[in-house]
């Protein structure tokens, strides 16, 4: 018998054997599950199979991809649960692609799935059973396809969309009403541009959330021209929605349904001038407010007011708010359905909408409201005591320069003095009552820097002194002679006709004599 020392060393031995073929079986089997398709190019997460010619799916694809591209190929069927085994995956892009049907489990294992890419494909319809399973689906990317009928029910269970891509296919119709309410929250876009719509539904489009409204691109439809649909798109641009501002020039209509070519751009066509409701009606009510004060806005709707009506409000940055959640530190909805803007701010202005829901009616009702938040005015805050107060100041100001700014200070010169006098300017010697004598032997004008009055000069200007050079005084010796001429009109009544020299003048020419 073999000691039980042995045993158990060859026991030991047996089960390491064992664990090791175990580890390489599942090695083996572990990297052949993971080993990546020959025409596609793999990275950690990534899997790209673009542009490989494939006609179907590759049998085997890596667990651990969140992004798998497979457009430009020749993808015909997809069968079901063949995202199964991609547990992670969150983008999926199989456009460019020859796909014109999905089954019902096609997608039915994509729970994760938040965007889906198969725009460019061969899809006739958008059925119910398409996308439902996408619960978690963000973005939608169905362009140019072949698509003419979209089901009411095909986007009802996907309460994550945000943005769904219907443009370049040939729908003629819209279920707009699967979209009322708030089963879509998140909706951001809805671009339904370049089909086949010969007619929208504006009172429908009209109930639809304020965020929809803002995303819903219809140019590039042959719509006819109709003047509810002329005002509905001239009050989006009024709003600034995206939609008509991105695409001003895009928005056309046929002038005369069976003339094809009769398209006209729908903000230029003349005859909508003649239409018998005013855009003005449809203006929406302006409320001012100033920055820091307090505003109630109520919700004035058709609706009667029950225990089944619910509210909800929408700020221009497209902000959701009800009561009694979903409020922040500015807004917050009362439980009559009323929005408080507390303490608002310039960035609190623009267009709100209210949406009253009855459950029990089963019917909802739109209220918009633009809100212009201002600066108080800086005049209000005057009143008449800081006017009158403004008043002497300046008052006081203007008496400070009268006499501190005139063309004389000299005490001298509005006397009559004993002797001439010495430091008063040309001007001030206007003031001398008796004009000093020009004529006789020891007299004469001196070549030096004076300044003599001569006779005014009928065509002078206006009154106004005018300064003569040497010029005008053939006969004086110097050519620094100034000479002032005056208005003698204006003189006459104050001065004589005599000429007037300073006395200055006077002394000095008797010291040259």
């Amino acid at each position: 018998m073999l000691p039980l020392a042995t045993v158990t060393w060859t026991f030991l031995g047996y089960l390491l054997v064992f664990l090791e073929l175990l580890v390489e079986v599942g090695t083996f089997n572990l990297s052949a599950f993971m080993r990546c398709p020959e025409a596609c190019i793999c990275t950690a997460d990534l899997l790209s199979c673009a542009r490989q010619e494939l006609h179907q799916i590759p049998a085997t694809l890596p667990p651990t991809a969140t992004t798998l591209d497979l457009s430009h190929n020749a993808i015909t069927h997809l069968n079901d649960h063949w995202l199964a085994t991609l547990p992670r995956l969150h983008t999926l892009r199989i456009s460019h692609n020859q796909i014109n049907d999905l089954s019902q489990k096609v997608f039915h294992n994509a729970i994760y799935l938040v965007h889906l890419d198969m725009s460019s494909n061969c899809l006739h319809a958008v059925k119910k059973h398409y996308f439902e399973n996408l619960v978690n689906l963000q973005e939608l990317l169905l362009y140019n396809n072949k698509i003419v009928e979209v089901d009411g029910n095909a986007f009802v269970k996907l309460i994550s969309l945000q943005k769904i891509y219907l443009s370049w296919n040939r729908i003629a119709k819209f279920p707009f009403i699967s979209i009322q309410g708030f089963k879509h929250t998140h909706l951001r876009t809805l671009d339904l541009s370049t089909n086949n719509l010969s007619s929208i539904p504006v009172e429908v489009i009209a109930a639809l959330p304020f965020y929809i409204k803002n995303g819903l691109y219809l140019h590039n439809n042959p719509v006819k021209c109709d003047c509810s649909l002329h005002q509905m798109l001239q009050e989006w641009k009024r709003h600034g929605f995206s939609s008509v501002q991105d695409f001003t020039e895009e928005h056309t209509c046929k002038a005369y349904s069976n003339v094809p070519r009769s398209i006209v751009n729908t903000f230029k066509y003349k005859d909508f001038e003649n239409c018998s409701r005013s855009l003005k009606e449809l203006s929406i009510p302006e409320i001012p407010c100033k920055v820091g004060e307090s505003l109630v806005i109520h919700c004035n709707t058709s609706l009667h007011d029950d225990n089944t009506t619910v509210y909800r409000w929408f700020s221009p940055k497209h902000e959701s708010f009800m009561y009694p959640e979903h409020s922040d530190k500015t807004h917050k909805v009362l439980q009559n359905g009323s929005l408080k803007i507390t303490n608002p701010k310039l960035l609190h202005s623009g267009v709100y909408l209210c949406v009253a829901i009855s459950k029990h009616q089963k019917i909802n009702a739109t209220y918009e409201v633009n809100i212009t938040v201002q600066h108080p005015k800086l005049v209000d805050s005057f009143n008449t005591g800081i006017t009158t107060l403004l008043g002497c100041v300046v008052s006081l100001l203007l008496v400070l320069l009268y006499l501190y700014l005139t063309p004389c200070r000299c005490s001298k010169c509005f006397k009559m003095p004993a002797s001439p006098p010495q430091d008063c300017s040309a001007q001030s010697s206007i003031l001398s009552t008796t004009p000093p004598a020009t004529d006789g032997p020891n007299r004469k004008i001196s070549t030096n820097k004076h300044v003599v009055f001569l006779e005014p000069i009928k065509e002078a200007q206006n009154g106004k002194v005018r300064l003569a050079v040497g010029e005008d005084f053939p006969d004086a010796k110097s050519p620094k002679l100034l000479q002032l001429k005056l208005d003698s009109e204006s003189i006459s009544s104050v001065f004589s006709d005599r000429p007037i020299m300073s006395y200055e003048a006077e002394e000095l020419s008797q010291a040259d004599g």
